[in-house]
């Protein structure tokens, strides 16, 4: 049990100082979560107190079956921009249908990720480069940013690609409410000078590191504040200024997400993409925060923690939400101890959803915009361009291939492209697997690649050491790597396999070896393998391979050399 409820791990042990700990942590979060709730709530094109519902139930389920003591599951940036995408081109924004969609993609994602943790299926987000997410969440940051310069400059514009938002926002730039504009503008601007001012100044005034941390996380808040009394007392809603106006004042309400068949066939691609980039963003931090204490995160544990978490968003007027950076950060460097900490968030939620609604009427959409702006910036990185041009031609082009097909088309066709890319380059690299040709180390045991070191070499015999797993995709690059270097060399009489590094070999690749093994003796020369892994010597003796073989099987490449090369043909 305790293998899929983590919480029967911690929570028998918890004591007081952790709930002291995850007390402060919560306190901190849900100060911040308020502000950043509502705002990416808008940016999914839903009512702002969808946020707030998807971020109490979530939490709490995540709370049980998650494995991270520190990750802050909830709407996020780039989850709430393709849940709109997604929906946008199904249902129309504003109606009751597209927020009964979002409950459907929120349940059917979900559906998806707990499948995957139960059959153990986590392995499939390692399909995604690192540097293609990289690439994919800078562009979606761009997208995001763009998309909210409507709401700060009080104007209409639509598209979910940069070029359709420009082309908007420079169409209905002559419509800009001034008084809009100089709200969102010094918003943003104050935003930014507290992620990169407001600590070292409060440091200059003698301020703790405990009081500074927590004033630069509440930055938002302040704005909040501020706008929100401005827009009030002034009554700047009258002048043009849009508000979020009125919210219910409830705890999330009981929903049921739709099953027609015809829409769920709709959002069965963008939910499974959601479920991939959200559960890879969420898996990173995790693992990320966990490594700084020597915790433990299981990956298909998450699956199934996020997956309960979506669906507990799709029963509670939420959207599709997993575990954000920015709200995690802020979760562990408060202290957080265990997964408690995300259930005290949801209660302040909660009471936030009950008590504080009626007093964000006047808040301007403008300042959830700078919000998500500020927010969102943060993670655009450019240099992963240059560090991959460096390193990896072929990363760079997947990289940009996927920044371009982002910006130009859309998030679904970016992270599509992405994932496209990310599974041909695994397959293109292992496709051409480094085959190099070794010899022995003078007075040592040991075999180098003969194009590095001074090694002693057998003209009678080649050693050839295949540096991954043989598989259908690089099968036949094997075989023409040993038929281009035995077909000239007429004193050769051995081929050596080093196995050493192969730890699969599937049922092309046999083939390949049986074709290999034919060839070779039709030449006249023997074919051996050397230093075999248990498991594929295991799955070899199943075969007729060995029996076939016209040479030997070697406990070592040393042993190898040593018998072959007394053999004078």
């Amino acid at each position: 049990m305790k293998s899929y409820l983590p919480i029967l791990t911690w929570g028998p042990a918890y004591s007081r100082s952790a709930l002291s700990n995850d007390l402060m942590a919560a306190l901190i979060v849900t100060i911040m979560l308020i502000p950043q709730s509502l705002a990416y709530a808008l940016l999914a094109g839903l009512p702002a107190e969808a946020g707030l519902y998807a971020s109490i139930v979530p939490i709490l389920l995540y709370t049980v079956f998650g494995t991270s003591r520190a990750l802050a599951v909830g709407p996020v940036a780039v989850v709430s921009l393709m849940t709109a995408a997604a929906l946008s081109n199904i249902v129309e924004q504003g109606t009751m249908g597209y927020a009964v969609a979002a409950l459907s993609l929120a349940g059917l994602s979900g559906v998806m990720l707990l499948a995957m943790g139960l059959f153990r299926l986590g392995f499939i987000a390692n399909f995604l480069s690192h540097p293609v997410i990289a690439g994919f969440i800078t562009a979606s940051g761009i997208i995001i940013a763009a998309s909210q310069l409507k709401h700060i400059f009080g104007i209409e514009a639509h598209g979910h690609n940069l070029l359709d938002l420009v082309v908007s926002l420079v169409k209905h730039a002559t419509q800009t409410n001034w008084i809009t504009a100089l709200i969102g503008i010094l918003a943003t601007g104050f935003l930014f000078w507290v992620r990169k001012g407001l600590k070292p100044l409060l440091q200059q005034l003698g301020f703790g590191a405990g009081i500074t941390g927590v004033l630069v996380k509440t930055g938002p808040v302040f704005v909040v504040v501020l706008t929100t009394l401005a827009v009030w007392l002034f009554g700047l809603n009258d002048k043009g200024v849009n508000i979020v106006g009125e919210v219910p004042q409830s705890l999330p309400p009981f929903t049921l997400p739709s099953f027609s068949p015809a829409l769920l066939a709709q959002l069965l691609l963008p939910a499974f993409l959601i479920s991939i980039i959200g559960f890879v963003e969420s898996i990173s931090v995790a693992q990320t925060l966990a490594a700084k204490k020597r915790q433990r995160i299981d990956p298909n544990q998450e699956l199934i923690g996020l997956g309960a978490a979506n669906i507990g968003a799709s029963l509670t007027g939420g959207f599709p939400v997993t575990g954000g950076f920015s709200r995690s950060v802020v979760n562990f460097d408060a202290g957080a101890e265990t997964p408690a900490a995300g259930a005290f968030t949801a209660i302040g939620l909660a009471i936030a959803a009950l008590a504080l609604t009626p007093l964000i009427y006047f808040l301007p959409k403008a300042t959830l915009a700078a919000t998500i702006i500020v927010a969102v910036l943060s993670l655009v990185d450019f240099s992963i361009l240059k560090r991959s041009w460096a390193y990896s031609k072929a990363d760079f082009a997947a990289v940009l291939a996927t920044i371009l097909m982002t910006l130009g088309l859309g998030v679904e066709i970016g992270v599509s492209v992405g994932v496209g890319l990310s599974i041909l380059l695994h397959l293109y690299k292992s496709s051409k697997p480094h085959i190099a040709e070794v010899g022995r180390v003078p007075e040592t045991e040991h075999f180098r690649n003969i194009l590095r070191h001074d090694v002693i070499t057998d003209p009678t015999v080649v050693t050839l050491r295949v540096d991954e797993s043989l598989y259908f995709a690089n099968a036949r690059f094997l075989e023409d790597k040993i038929q281009n270097r035995v077909a000239g060399a007429v004193d050769v009489r051995h081929v050596i396999l080093q196995c050493s590094a192969i730890n699969e070999i599937d049922l092309s690749a046999l083939e390949s070896l049986e074709a290999i093994n034919e060839r070779l003796r039709e030449m006249d020369v023997k074919l051996h393998l050397s230093e075999v892994k248990g498991p594929v010597m295991d799955r070899l003796k199943e075969q007729h391979f060995l029996k076939e073989m016209t040479g030997s099987v070697f406990l070592s490449q040393f042993e190898a050399a040593q018998t072959l090369s007394s053999i004078k043909a």
